[in-house]
């Protein structure tokens, strides 16, 4: 069985951040943070023969305040606007019959 790939764009991890975080003004920029180590590793392997390698782990993704929109940031006013509260109800119905 093949494993089913499904890429976003840094803007579409964005805009799901907002979303799931609630945030609806403000332009909010993707954050990652790598971390950084060191270990001796073999260059090839069955070798003995060492050699100093980095290892660079992604340790966080998260959104931070951007200043301007651009790929990697997006306005939440536009992807997950406030819901607006309805005009209808009880005052609607009272309008409607006191203009018969």
């Amino acid at each position: 069985m093949g494993e089913a790939l499904y890429p976003f764009t840094y803007k579409e991890v964005v805009e799901a951040l907002i979303k799931k975080q609630g945030l609806h003004k403000g332009l909010w920029s993707l954050r990652v943070e790598f971390g950084i180590g060191a270990a001796n590793v073999n260059k090839e392997a069955g070798s003995k023969e060492l050699t100093p390698a980095a290892i660079v782990p992604l340790v966080s993704l998260g959104l931070q305040p951007g200043s301007e929109e651009n790929s990697l940031t997006v306005d939440a006013a536009k992807v997950n606007p406030p819901e607006r509260k309805s005009s209808g109800g009880k005052q609607g119905a009272s309008a409607q019959s006191g203009s018969k």
